[in-house]
């Protein structure tokens, strides 16, 4: 009979570096979260990492009754990426709150939540049903998702309604408020600033980038809805122009995203300007990525002779 192992979700390898980071209000041991959409809301992932050694866990996006999604495929391989359309498919807030924020509660966890809705209302119904208890420690308002066709892209990309609906949920509850930030757009400090003015403690980005992948043989998209969000590697270079120009542009933490696979990845945009990173797409072919990206920043310090990793965030010499 073959030998039975039992192996132990991986946790990140002791260092006498300071990881500690505040985002916003909200205290992580380690600056390393991961990207919403990319880690569910932990459970699946556990077998593998210990989900409470990340600095936070991000859920999936929740609405206030669940959305069903896009049409498949919605999901495509790009050159250094991939493209999905998922459609923020979630059962909807109140599951959230039945069965995964306990589980990660009783697993130690940190937590944030991603908000989404189809109206400024729903935002607020949303976050009005999570302050119900004290299950989160943090929320991520994606005003920013490209795959529904109500709400998120109209809602990101006009500074007046970022204004308003942050503005709305600033209004419903006091713990830390982090806003995910689409990046197409003309000029995202644009987008940044509406969202700081009217509250937010924090900015997540970026979030995909629009794009589409097309099967010559069939003559026919990929993609059942035609388009959908580009992450992963190949939009690296454009998160990290855009956090370094928002980090230039206003003065609140950032939560960095887009490509991160490696610890140097992660380090490149904390020398951009973000106090955090979140692992997304890396994820997906790798479920050991965020605990790689953590011991990386934490070998790229005691390299550096870095005591405490705040030092590198903005520190980019140009």
């Amino acid at each position: 009979m073959a030998e039975i192992r039992i192996v132990e979700p991986a946790s990140p390898k002791s260092t006498q570096v300071d990881m500690a980071v505040n985002l916003g209000g909200l205290i992580m041991k380690n600056p390393v979260t991961v990207a919403s959409g990319t880690f569910a809301a932990g459970r699946e992932y556990s077998d593998f990492v210990d989900v409470a050694s990340l600095g936070a866990v991000t859920t999936k996006g929740v609405s206030l009754n669940g959305w069903e999604g896009n049409a498949s495929p919605r999901i495509a391989e790009t050159p250094s990426g991939m493209l999905n359309s998922i459609g923020l498919q979630n059962p909807g807030v109140e599951h959230l709150k039945e069965h995964e924020l306990p589980w990660l509660r009783d697993a130690g966890a940190t937590i944030i939540v991603n908000v989404s809705g189809h109206s400024f209302g729903e935002y607020v119904d949303v976050l009005e049903a999570l302050e119900q208890g004290d299950q989160v420690d943090a929320y991520e308002i994606n005003i920013s998702c490209p795959n529904v066709d109500a709400g998120g892209m109209t809602i990101g990309t006009d500074p007046a309604s970022v204004e308003k609906v942050i503005g709305m949920c600033r209004a419903t509850t006091s713990k830390p408020m982090i806003v995910k930030l689409t990046p197409n757009v003309t000029d995202i400090t644009e987008i940044a600033r509406a969202a700081v003015s009217a509250g937010a403690d924090a900015l997540s980005l970026i979030n995909t980038v629009m794009g589409m992948a097309i099967d010559a043989n069939r003559r026919k998209p990929q993609l059942a809805r035609v388009v959908g969000g580009l992450s992963g590697p190949a939009i690296k270079p454009i998160a990290l122009r855009m956090v370094w120009e928002t980090h230039k542009a206003i003065d609140v933490p950032l939560l960095g995203m887009g490509g991160i696979a490696t610890g140097i990845d992660a380090v490149e945009f904390m020398l951009a300007g973000a106090t955090a990173v979140a692992v997304g797409t890396a994820n997906f072919n790798n479920p050991g990525a965020t605990i790689e990206v953590i011991d990386g920043i934490a070998a790229y310090c005691e390299q550096q002779g870095v005591g405490n990793v705040n030092e590198l965030i903005g520190a980019l010499q140009c």
